[in-house]
C-alpha cells in the first residue's frame, strides 16, 4: 500500500473516534424499567409506564383508528350472507346394474380430473386349484399388450394425451384396475380399461418378462431388512393353513415356472366375468359413464369367448369360506443387515387371532382397538414415538430399548379377519419380546381409561376423513363397498358407529380375540423363539409359561 493509502486509512480511524455517534451504539439515557434501556431500542418502543406510572403493556388502545365497527359486529347496510351448502344428490352414490350383471357405481366429485375403474371379486384367495402366484403375475400383466392396443407403449401414450396415469393392484380378495385421467377423455380411458381387463392378449414373451419380474421382486424382499410383506403372507398361511385367506400372495419360486398363458387365461375367464366386476368412477356423470360402459363391456367380447376352449385348469370359481385354524410357520434364515441405517441384526415375530368380518357389527370397536394398540418403529427424529400416545409406544418401544418396532394389524375381509401384533428385536432378547407382545394382547381385555378411549376415536375419524379427502382413495371405497354390499355407506355413517363405541365394547371384541386359536409367524435368526405350547399356554393361563412359571413381564 502506498503512502497516501495509508494516510486515508490514518484519517477515517481518527474521524471514526471523534464522530459523534447518533446509533445503536450510543448508550441511551433512559430509566431502568424502560424497554431496551441501554441499547437505544427505548426510543423507538417507548417507557413501560405511562406519565401517571401506570404500565401500558397488554394495555388495549383506545384510539380509534378506523370508522369501521368492530369485527364482532356486522357490517351495517350489508346484505345478509347466505353460504352454500352441498346438495343431497352430489354426495350421493348412484349405482346401476347392466344386462350382463356389471355393477356402476360413481359419485359426482368438483375438478377437471377424474378416477375411473374396475375393482373384480378376484385374489390370491381364488387360486386353490392353480399354481400359487396368479395374482402376482397378473399385477405385473396389467396394461400390456390388447386387442386394440399392440403393447404398454401404446397404452401409456393413449393415457398421456389426456394426462392420465393408470395402475394396478392386488389384494388377497380383490384385483384393482385404475386410472385418473381428464375427465372429457372418459370414453378413451373406458375404453382402454375394457381391453385391459377383457381383451389382454398376454403374449409369451410378456409371460416371461412377468416372471423375471416377480423373481426379481422376491429376490428384492429378501434382500431388505424390511420383512413386513414377506411376515404378512408367513402369518396369513399360518391363520387359515392351506385354504382361501393362507393361499400365498407372493408367487413361491417354485411355483415361477408353471405359470404359462394358458393358465392365465383360464383364470381370467373364470374371474374376470362381468358378475365379479364393478366399474366404479369418481368424478364423472353417472349417465355418461353408463352409455360408456355399456359399450365397450356388454357390446363388445371378452377375448377368451373368441378361442378355443382349453383344458388346462379347473372350470369354476372356488367359492369356499375362510377357515381360521390357528398355528405356526416359522424360517430360520439370515435377515441382511444395514450398518448405514444404524440397525442390528433382527428377528421378526408375528403373534394374532381371528379378527372379524368388515361386516360385523364389531368391526368397528375392532378399528378403534387397533388405533388404540397403534404402534410403529423406534427410529424416528425425536426419539421413540415423537409423543406417540398409544399402547405400543409407550408400554412396548419408550420401555424397552432393545425393541425396534411393535405395530398393530387388523386385516378385514368378507368372511373373516386377522388382528396381529408385529415386532422385532435382536435374537438374544427373542423370547422377552414374545412375552412382552403377549402381555399386551392379554391386557387389552381390561377396561380402556375415558381418555384413551376418546383419543383413538378421535383419531380413527380424523384418519377416516383425511384419508377420503383423496380422489383414488374415494374410488377404491365406492368399488369395496359396492362389491361387497350393492351400495356405499357414507363416512357420515361410520363417524357415528365410531362415535358408539364404548369401554365396553372395547373389552368384548378383546375377549373375543383372544378366545380364538393363536397364529405365530416369524422370521429371521429364531433359535430362541418359545415353542407355541408355551405360547398358547402363557395366553390361555394369564401370563403362565407351559413350564408353569410366571412370565417375569406379567406383573
Amino acid at each position: 500500500m502506498n503512502a497516501r493509502g495509508i494516510g486515508i486509512l490514518k484519517t477515517l480511524k481518527h474521524s471514526w473516534r471523534t464522530f459523534p455517534r447518533r446509533f445503536a451504539t450510543k448508550v441511551t439515557k433512559v430509566g431502568s424499567d424502560e424497554i431496551g434501556s441501554g441499547t437505544g431500542i427505548g426510543r423507538i418502543t417507548g417507557g413501560l409506564r405511562d406519565k401517571d406510572g401506570h404500565n401500558k403493556v397488554n394495555t388495549p388502545s383506545k384510539q380509534i383508528v378506523t370508522h369501521l365497527p368492530p369485527l364482532t359486529e356486522p357490517l351495517p347496510n350489508m346484505p345478509e350472507a347466505v353460504y352454500a351448502e352441498p346438495m343431497a344428490e352430489s354426495a350421493a352414490t348412484k349405482v346401476t346394474t347392466l344386462s350382463n350383471g356389471l355393477r356402476i357405481a360413481s359419485e359426482p366429485r368438483y375438478g377437471q380430473f377424474c378416477t375411473v375403474g374396475l375393482v373384480i371379486n378376484s385374489g390370491p384367495r381364488y387360486e386353490v386349484a392353480y399354481p400359487g402366484g396368479v395374482s402376482h403375475f397378473l399385477e405385473k400383466l396389467a396394461f400390456n399388450s390388447t386387442v386394440n392396443f399392440p403393447n404398454r407403449d401404446a397404452i401409456l401414450k393413449e393415457l398421456e394425451k389426456n394426462g392420465g396415469i393408470c395402475d394396478c393392484q392386488t389384494s388377497r380378495d380383490t384385483l384393482i384396475y385404475a386410472a385418473s385421467i381428464d375427465s372429457r377423455a372418459i370414453d378413451s380411458v373406458t375404453r382402454l380399461l375394457a381391453d385391459v381387463t377383457l381383451r389382454p392378449t398376454i403374449s409369451e414373451q410378456e409371460v416371461n418378462l412377468a416372471a423375471r419380474a416377480v423373481n426379481f421382486e422376491l429376490e428384492t424382499l429378501g434382500m431388505r431388512p424390511e420383512q413386513e410383506p414377506i411376515l404378512m403372507d408367513m402369518i396369513h398361511a399360518a391363520a387359515y393353513r392351506d385354504n382361501t385367506l393362507g393361499l400365498p400372495k407372493l408367487c413361491p419360486p417354485e411355483t415361477l415356472e408353471s405359470i404359462d398363458r394358458a393358465v392365465l387365461m383360464n383364470y381370467l375367464k373364470h374371474h374376470h366375468s362381468p358378475s365379479r366386476m364393478v366399474f366404479a368412477g369418481v368424478g364423472v356423470d353417472h349417465d355418461e359413464l353408463v352409455e360408456h360402459v355399456r359399450k365397450y363391456f356388454v357390446e363388445e367380447e371378452a377375448i377368451w369367448e373368441t378361442e378355443p376352449e382349453s383344458n388346462v385348469g379347473p372350470n369354476e370359481v372356488d367359492t369356499s369360506i375362510a377357515q381360521y385354524t390357528g398355528g405356526i410357520v416359522k424360517e430360520q434364515c439370515e435377515i441382511p443387515i444395514y450398518a448405514a441405517a444404524g440397525l442390528p441384526e433382527l428377528a421378526h415375530v408375528v403373534l394374532g387371532f381371528e379378527g372379524c368380518a368388515h361386516q360385523d357389527p364389531d368391526f368397528v370397536p375392532l378399528c378403534v382397538l387397533n388405533i388404540m394398540m397403534g404402534g410403529g418403529g423406534s427410529f424416528s427424529s425425536g426419539g421413540p414415538g415423537k409423543g406417540m400416545y398409544s399402547r405400543l409406544y409407550t408400554k412396548v418401544l419408550n420401555r424397552y430399548h432393545w425393541m425396534y418396532s411393535a405395530t398393530a394389524y387388523n386385516h378385514a375381509y368378507t368372511d373373516s379377519g386377522l388382528f396381529c401384533i408385529h415386532g422385532s428385536a435382536p435374537p438374544q432378547h427373542l423370547n422377552d419380546m414374545v412375552e412382552v407382545i403377549i402381555r399386551e394382547l392379554l391386557s387389552m381385555a381390561a377396561e380402556p381409561g375415558r381418555e384413551e378411549l376418546m383419543r383413538s376415536k378421535i383419531q380413527l375419524q380424523s384418519m377416516l376423513l383425511m384419508n377420503l379427502e383423496s380422489r383414488p382413495v374415494v374410488f377404491e371405497d365406492v368399488g369395496r363397498q359396492v362389491l361387497v354390499s350393492g351400495h356405499r355407506k357414507r363416512p357420515e355413517h361410520f363417524i357415528k358407529e365410531i362415535e358408539k363405541v364404548s369401554a365396553a365394547d372395547i373389552q368384548r371384541v378383546a375377549t373375543r380375540l383372544l378366545s380364538s386359536p393363536p397364529s405365530l409367524a416369524a422370521r429371521g435368526d429364531i433359535s430362541g423363539l418359545p415353542e407355541m405350547s408355551h405360547v398358547t399356554s402363557a395366553l390361555g393361563g394369564a401370563g403362565r409359561t407351559g413350564l408353569g412359571r410366571r412370565l417375569s413381564l406379567f406383573k
